[in-house]
């Protein structure tokens, strides 16, 4: 064989060779295990921005922000729930996650001129980007997301001004109300992989104008002209921007229950009895005004004490002793305890809740696993002398993530009308809906007229009347109770002076650490848009950057304190 030939066969075998490796090393650069995006069906991905956008709303809402607007108090590791100790520990990420796999459907839908699913991305984006510029002020928006184009300014977005990013999402649920009421273009049906409505276009388009009401009332103080406006033009053009009016078509989600992962945030498998739902209890806050206003509601949110607390001052000596007894018809067990036996403890009347069915844990207690008698002998979190959150919370699947309700709505309508004098219909109609709604979605209807002919809860046209019954409302969505506090400085909550970081509710959360290090130039430059408060020297990120500096839509206002 020529020394050509040899070269020629060389030559075959060593290209034979690079491509079967380049074939085989691509091969191995594919994740089995991973979608492809050219090939992966985009309803596979919608359900997922649907689910975990709910499961982000409840987590926040049950959870530390429940702590804050004084829904649950934490008698274990409650830091940050009961304190807003929340050091470094306000991360994004997972909401820029959604955002990112809510982007991939919205592209996919465009390009097949889907209407409808693109009408539903737009809503989702919306209710993403809405809760990440409420949580923090000046955010990325314009440039995020987009890290796939490539280029500094994608992957070090620089962050939108709020007030641009508020107008940014009207504009977007403007747009999304015109595609979703078009129907479905001929696309195929949703289904099941929209877990809030099923494929219900018209529902969605509900969902759209009753989200764009939140933020028009969102600007109501500094924006009045273009918050008046939106309003009116919603309430005013019903078959144009139909909303959500009643409770059956609320944007909720259930859990299958079938994994901590699928789960009720306090969920736990395999014990329904898990640590995350004995550690949080009801807030005395809450529980004194359901009391006062004798709420059914409370039934359905919390546990009775399983041990009620009576003093008997008739008693000599140090008397501590627990006895059945019937309270109301009911065969409970009771506490008995002496003026001697407080005296012992060091403790007065004061220091004891005796009521006989319903106790809350006071704000950011020193000790909270010790309140109300706490028996020593037992775990801190059995604390039988204070109320439980319901039972129905321990429950995989026993309650529904609420993401916008038309209790929301009616308490928006009201208020514009009884307070801003905008038209936006009758403004005691809405704040009766938005309790009857309220009412059937936790199963309470039949309680309606009773609690809504009381002197203390008829209407009487004040914000004051009308945020703290939206508070009320809003349990497990503190978000909203958080923001409205923010906007209106009701209800008139506080923190305590040596117990909460500081003695005032915070306002927003911290910028993350990972932004301030990988991102710090953009991070920075919104920090200083940030208006310092007195209270912004709390917290250990310096005072621009502290949850008692005031974003954008605070500025100003003197709100909320």
């Amino acid at each position: 064989m020529n020394k050509y030939k040899i070269f020629a066969l060389s030559f075959l075998v060593l290209a034979t060779v690079l491509f079967s490796c380049s074939k085989h090393l691509q091969e191995l650069n594919e994740n089995p295990n991973g979608a492809n995006p050219e090939t992966t069906n985009p309803d596979l991905v919608l359900s997922t921005v649907l689910t975990e956008s709910a499961k982000t709303f409840v987590t926040l809402g049950y959870g530390d922000i429940a702590g804050v607007m004084q829904h649950t108090q934490k008698d274990g590791w409650g830091g940050g729930h009961n304190n807003y100790d929340w050091g470094n520990s306000n991360s994004w990420g997972s909401f820029y996650d959604i955002l990112r796999n809510n982007k991939f459907v919205y592209d996919k839908s465009l390009a097949k001129g889907y209407n409808g699913r693109v009408g539903i991305t737009l809503v989702m984006k919306s209710l993403m980007f809405g809760l990440i510029t409420d949580l923090w002020g000046d955010v990325p928006y314009s440039q995020a997301v987009m890290g796939d184009m490539g280029g500094n300014e994608y992957t070090f977005p620089a962050y939108d001004s709020q007030k641009s990013i508020y107008d940014s999402i009207l504009a977007n649920l403007e747009l999304a109300n015109t595609l979703l009421s078009q129907g479905d273009n001929n696309e195929s049906a949703i289904g099941a992989a929209d877990v809030y409505y099923g494929g219900d276009l018209k529902k969605w388009q509900q969902f759209a104008n009753s989200l764009a009401l939140r933020y028009y009332m969102r600007l109501s103080v500094k924006e009045p002209e273009i918050a008046k406006a939106g309003i009116e033009k919603i309430a005013g053009n019903p078959t144009q921007y139909p909303i959500i009016t009643n409770a059956a078509d609320d944007a909720t989600m259930s859990f299958p229950g079938n994994s901590d992962a699928d789960s009720w945030p306090s969920y736990a498998v395999p014990q329904s009895d898990s640590s995350n739902y004995r550690r949080i209890k009801m807030c005395n806050t809450l529980v004194t005004e359901l009391l006062r206003l004798k709420d059914p509601r409370i039934a359905v949110w919390a546990e009775k004490v399983q041990v009620s607390i009576l003093l008997d001052p008739s008693l000599t000596g140090a008397v501590n002793r627990t006895v059945d007894t019937v309270i109301d018809g009911e065969t409970r067990t009771v506490r008995i305890v002496s003026t001697g036996y407080l005296n012992a403890k060091n403790l007065t009347v004061d220091d004891i809740n005796q009521d006989p069915h319903y106790v809350g844990l006071p704000v950011a207690l020193n000790a909270p696993q010790l309140y109300n008698l706490s028996p020593t002998a037992e775990q801190a979190a059995h604390n039988p002398h204070v109320s439980w959150v319901n039972k129905t919370f321990a429950n995989g699947k026993g309650a529904m993530a609420r993401v916008m309700t038309a209790a929301e709505v009616n308490f928006i309508l009201a208020e514009a009308s009884s307070v801003y004098g905008w038209s936006a219909g009758d403004a005691a109609l809405h704040y009766n809906a938005a309790i009857r709604a309220s009412f059937d979605a936790w199963g309470v209807t039949s309680e309606f007229n009773n609690y809504i002919n009381q002197p203390e809860v008829v209407f009487n046209g004040t914000q004051q009347q009308i945020i703290t019954q939206k508070w009320i409302a809003s349990w497990s969505v503190a978000t909203e109770a958080w923001f409205d506090w923010r906007r209106t400085g009701y209800p008139e909550l506080h923190g305590v002076e040596g117990r909460t970081v500081a003695k005032e509710l915070p306002v927003r959360f911290y910028y993350p650490l990972e932004e301030r290090n990988l991102n710090s130039n953009n991070a920075t430059a919104a920090e200083n848009n940030l208006e310092t408060t007195m209270y912004s020297n709390f917290g250990n990120d310096g005072s621009k950057n502290s949850p008692w500096s005031k974003p954008w839509i605070s500025t100003g206002t003197g709100k909320p304190w």
